[in-house]
């Protein structure tokens, strides 16, 4: 499986949380506690937004993130108010660059841990779902691709929950008319580049590991001497797959079966169920 983090907040360093955290992304390519696999080095991926840009820059790379020069380069340099990063570990698909995470159309950036259980045998069945104006922006042969351009064609610009929802739905039909027993699992984070969703779920009911952060003023109580937390926004926040440290108070599970929405000044924990195809 995969690795993620979804950041949105006060403008940082992208080295603040790719490589400092004592459990950062960069060390859990290495030493993933939560992952399914220890080891995540099937490649990477970062997108950010900077201001002025509506669209977002993606560096994507086949090699481990652990000693990629450019990544460090970039972390080095680049800040951003909103960014996604990913870590590879393949469930099947060849590692190559249009394989990894995150994929972008237009503004939007997809990102995903998990897999489509038997995508081999839904696959053109998924794809002939895609919007027929879309399938040319397919460059790669994950299942998690195919899973963001049907979310496209279900309408995730105008309602992101709902795509996904029935981009999950038609998923898990094409899983049941193939004889595959639970055939999603995912989570998944997708952003406009002004708002972050978030979702947990898997048709067996045991997701994939996912958390969000504390609310930062609560995160100054809890630990007045931290510089860091009052150098930040009270509107900063992470989603990890998993805890970047064990900072106490800092880290909460997202529940099963639910998605989250990160925006300004209204941040919501919700239900979530496919839409039956």
């Amino acid at each position: 499986m995969c690795r993620w983090l979804a950041y949105s907040g006060t403008p940082l360093l992208l080295d603040t949380i790719l490589y400092k955290p004592a459990h950062s992304l960069i060390d859990q390519s290495l030493h993933s506690k939560l992952g399914v696999e220890t080891t995540n080095g099937d490649g990477f991926g970062v997108g950010w937004y900077t201001p002025g840009n509506h669209t977002p820059a993606v560096l994507r790379d086949v090699g481990p993130a652990w000693n990629n020069r450019n990544l460090r380069e970039i972390a080095d340099h680049v800040h951003s108010p909103l960014f996604f990063a990913h870590i590879r570990a393949s469930t099947g698909t060849a590692v190559q660059q249009t394989n990894c995470h995150p994929f972008r159309h237009g503004r939007w950036l997809w990102m995903h841990n998990g897999a489509i259980s038997g995508f081999h045998l839904m696959r053109r069945d998924l794809c002939l779902l895609v919007d027929p104006a879309l399938f040319s922006d397919i460059e790669g042969t994950t299942d998690s691709e195919v899973m963001f351009y049907l979310a496209v064609t279900f309408g995730l610009e105008q309602d992101p929950p709902a795509a996904v929802a029935r981009m999950a739905g038609v998923v898990e039909r094409s899983g049941r008319e193939h004889a595959v027993e639970f055939p999603l699992q995912m989570t998944i984070a997708v952003t406009d580049g002004e708002s972050v969703w978030a979702f947990r779920y898997s048709s067996q009911g045991a997701s994939r590991s996912l958390y969000y952060s504390s609310r930062v003023e609560s995160l100054r109580r809890l630990h007045p001497d931290m510089a860091f937390l009052r150098e930040i926004s009270d509107e900063t926040r992470l989603i990890v797959s998993e805890p970047l440290g064990d900072l106490p108070g800092a880290w909460n599970e997202v529940p099963e079966s639910s998605f989250g929405v990160v925006r300004r000044g209204a941040d919501e924990l919700c239900p979530f169920a496919p839409v039956p195809a």
